[in-house]
């Protein structure tokens, strides 16, 4: 016990790595938040940031694409870098670029001056991110360990909600006239004490065999994530032109490339960027095989919804956050009841929440089938309240099966890893349920488009229960 109680940051003892304590905990589940937060908090602002900075919609979407892709990209790279470097070091220097890009998003005179920002920003993020689940691994065993990744799971699904809500309050808000300029200029003061708290109580971490970067490695993994996710976000706003289709049949001969480096790499005893044998482990395996669906389906959701409140129901940015209200609470108080739930049943918690989560999208569907257009927080009340449910009793539990079993020595490589296909997916799930809705709006009524994406994303659902009969019962 004598152990877990030392505020000394670092031990002299490379088997009893440092304890993180409550505060520590708190300060890298502040920074979790912030980059899904900001992925997110743009949507309902989009519509305001294209009238003041006079951007069409091919730009927009560069404002949330290059963010996400930039971020995808590099992940990877940054939990190899913690591990070589040292995870406090990198998460400290991460949060520090991340309000300082945060700045000048808030600030970019136009239209491309905030897409640049937002490679940026996302860059950032990259850096930061895998260092938490990467210190968590490292940092904290047992119980202890199963509590701090359900609160991450938690922070993680409740900060996608919350950075929709907040950015509809801050862009009706109009702080000092700011107007969507808040919406990126809140994270400063944020980012400002997380410094001060994270440079006090989290603890340094890193591999104790710290290999050095694997260069073509990384290479390849940016060239197969551009190829595939640059025309997904861009191919409909830009007409999808040549190089899109050029892009998408580039994407399999730069992922099998990328296979072929790794695995000669692993082979010859190395430590490559996503080392091959780490999917040996059947736990990390089939969590990342579940975390695809779920998270195409989450982040596909939040955009549409978001569009089809504001342009098709006609509500204001306010408004079409808060709609989404009743799905944040009843995810905030379920998943402080999860762990307790999984040390009972297992992962079966799993099959239940994709059920839940199902019968909410079809509670939702339903409500914009009979109510439309006047679908507001009353109409979506009970199929979000359901579907929250659903997603909490999944999302930290997924979490905590792909990390079970990944041995502390190569944390920055699995949380890397999984946070790359969880951003990828996220990705994924705006260009291609997003384009879908758009895509059937001329043609049909938005309330038929919207009605038919639900139903899309449910079968997703579907696979995600499916899937989760695989899982190993109980987590690690």
């Amino acid at each position: 016990m004598t152990e877990t109680l030392t505020p000394r940051p670092v031990r002299s003892d490379p088997s009893a790595p440092p304890a993180l304590s409550g505060p520590g905990l708190f300060a890298v589940l502040l920074a979790a938040a912030l980059p899904l937060i900001d992925f997110f908090i743009v949507n309902v602002a989009l519509p305001t940031i294209g009238q003041d900075l006079r951007a069409g919609e091919s730009v927009l979407e560069l404002v949330v694409a290059g963010y996400g892709v930039a971020y995808a990209v590099l992940l990877v790279l940054g939990g190899r870098l913690g591990d070589l470097f040292g995870r406090r070091r990198l998460f400290l220097a991460g949060m520090a670029a991340f309000g300082v890009t945060s700045l000048a998003c808030g600030l970019a005179p136009n239209a491309w001056s905030l897409v640049a920002a937002r490679v940026a920003q996302g860059a950032a993020s990259a850096a930061m991110l895998p260092q938490v689940l990467a210190t968590i691994q490292a940092a904290t065993s047992g119980p202890r360990r199963a509590r701090a990744m359900g609160l991450y799971g938690a922070t993680a699904g409740l900060s996608m909600v919350a950075g929709q809500i907040l950015g509809g309050v801050l862009v009706a808000a109009d702080l000092w006239g700011t107007g969507w300029r808040s919406v990126f200029l809140v994270n400063v003061p944020v980012v400002a004490v997380g410094l001060l708290l994270a440079a006090r109580t989290v603890p340094e971490t890193r591999s104790q065999r710290p290999e050095p970067v694997d260069g073509p490695g990384t290479v390849l993994l940016a060239v197969a994530l551009l190829a595939l996710l640059a025309p997904l976000t861009e191919g409909r706003a830009a007409g999808w032109p040549l190089w899109t289709w050029l892009s998408l049949a580039a994407f399999p001969v730069a992922a099998a490339a990328f296979y072929r480096v790794e695995r000669r790499a692993d082979r010859a005893g190395r430590t490559p960027l996503v080392p091959p044998s780490l999917f040996a482990l059947t736990s990390l395996r089939r969590g990342l095989v579940l975390i695809l669906p779920f998270s195409i389906g989450f982040s596909g959701f939040m955009f549409v919804v978001a569009v089809a409140l504001q342009q098709g129901a006609g509500l204001g940015p306010v408004a079409a956050g808060l709609a989404l209200a009743p799905l944040a609470v009843t995810f905030f108080f379920t998943s402080l009841a999860g762990p307790r739930l999984v040390a009972r049943h297992g992962t079966r918690v799993v099959t239940a929440g994709a059920v839940l989560q199902g019968a909410g999208l079809a509670l939702i569907a339903l409500a914009a089938w009979r109510s439309w257009p006047h679908l507001g927080v009353l109409e979506l009340l009970p199929g979000g309240a359901v579907a929250g449910v659903g997603q909490a009793l999944q999302l930290p539990v997924i979490y905590r099966v792909v990390l079970s079993e990944v041995p502390p020595a190569r944390a920055g490589v699995g949380s890397g890893v999984m946070t790359t296909t969880q951003q990828a997916s996220l990705a994924l799930g705006v260009a291609t349920l997003g384009t879908l809705f758009l895509s059937l709006t001329p043609a049909a009524c938005m309330r038929d488009a919207l009605i038919t994406t639900l139903l899309v994303q449910l079968a997703g659902v579907v696979l995600t229960g499916l899937l989760s009969l695989r899982l190993p019962r109980q987590v690690g």
